[in-house]
Order: structure tokens, then C-alpha cells, then sequence
């Protein structure tokens, strides 16, 4: 279900569960496709993280944007690129994407550290802040062309860790 200014959690596998994202320069082709979406769209990317066959995104669309249209498009154009770039057809993703609507901020920080946390319970990373394709290690290095910079406030609370919580707080708890 599509809910208007929502946060979502979503994820998106590859075909057969096989490890078509192991690559980094496959990471770095997703990572671009993720940008261009950006510029495509109204939309905030608040976390993120590119595992070897799957991906985690909590995405907010803009106001008058539509989940369903904006992961057609990145799924569609990065399946057609890594087509390309491997010399090969058919199927890249396994299904549709899955997506979560985050109704809380006790939902939205789980979410949050579960995409963080994903390659170090995947034994691929000792500390989420040092994998190179997630969130939190785009924030700590200062590059917000994927996720957004934090105001000086997010700062305080949770150190280039929390890039939109004042906005999705507001949505929870309205002044």
C-alpha cells in the first residue's frame, strides 16, 4: 500500500539470489543510477545499503511522487545498464521490490539500524561506519550526492548518523 508523505523501507533482490552486486564497480553502477534517481525525482534517500545480492533503501518520495514509479525507474535503468556492462540479457531483479511503510519513529530507527548493521551481520564488515556502500559511511565522509546532509541540530543528536529524523520526526510528533 502507497501512503502519501510516507518513509519506506524497501529492498529489492537480485534474480535466483545470486551475487550479481559482489563487484564494487557493479556497487558504484547502482550507486550512480541511485543519484540520477535523485535528480529524476522528488525524493529524500535517508539510509542506504548495497549488499552482494540485495539492496536496502529507506526512501521518502516527495509530496506529489510515487514509490511504485521511482523503484520501476532505478530497478529498470540499473538492470538495463548491468546488462550492458556484463554483456548479458534477461532478468536481474528477482521480484517486484518489497517496501515497508515506516509508521513510527521506533519503526524508523529499526529500520535504520538494520540497514546499517546489515553487512556486519553478514560477517562482510567488522563496523557498519566503514562499509563502503551503505549510508552512514557516505555521511561520516561528508558525501550526500546519495543521502542528504544533516542539519547542525541531527548533528548533536546523532553524529552523521541520522541524515532526516528532524523531518521524520515531525511527521510523528507535529508541534
Amino acid at each position: 500500500m502507497l501512503v502519501q508523505d510516507s518513509v519506506y523501507h524497501v529492498t529489492m533482490r537480485a534474480n535466483r539470489k545470486e551475487m550479481i552486486l559482489d563487484p564494487s564497480g557493479v556497487k558504484e553502477l547502482y550507486l550512480s543510477v541511485l543519484k540520477a534517481a535523485k535528480t529524476r525525482y522528488s525524493m529524500q534517500i535517508h539510509n542506504f545499503c548495497i549488499m552482494g545480492n540485495h539492496v536496502h533503501i529507506i526512501i521518502k518520495p516527495g509530496h506529489t511522487e510515487n514509490l511504485s514509479a521511482i523503484m520501476q525507474w532505478i530497478n529498470s535503468v540499473f538492470a538495463s545498464r548491468y546488462n550492458r556492462m556484463m554483456g548479458c540479457c534477461g532478468h536481474v531483479w528477482g521480484e517486484r521490490f518489497f517496501s515497508a511503510i515506516l509508521h513510527s519513529l521506533g519503526d524508523y530507527l529499526r529500520a535504520f539500524d538494520y540497514v546499517d548493521e546489515n553487512p556486519v551481520a553478514a560477517h562482510l564488515s567488522a563496523d557498519s561506519s566503514t562499509w563502503l556502500y551503505g549510508g552512514l559511511r557516505h555521511a561520516k565522509e561528508g558525501r550526500y550526492d546519495v543521502v542528504g546532509p544533516p542539519d547542525a541540530f541531527r548533528q548533536l543528536l546523532y553524529p552523521g548518523r541520522l541524515p532526516f529524523l528532524i523531518e521524520f520526526v515531525a511527521v510523528f510528533l507535529p508541534y
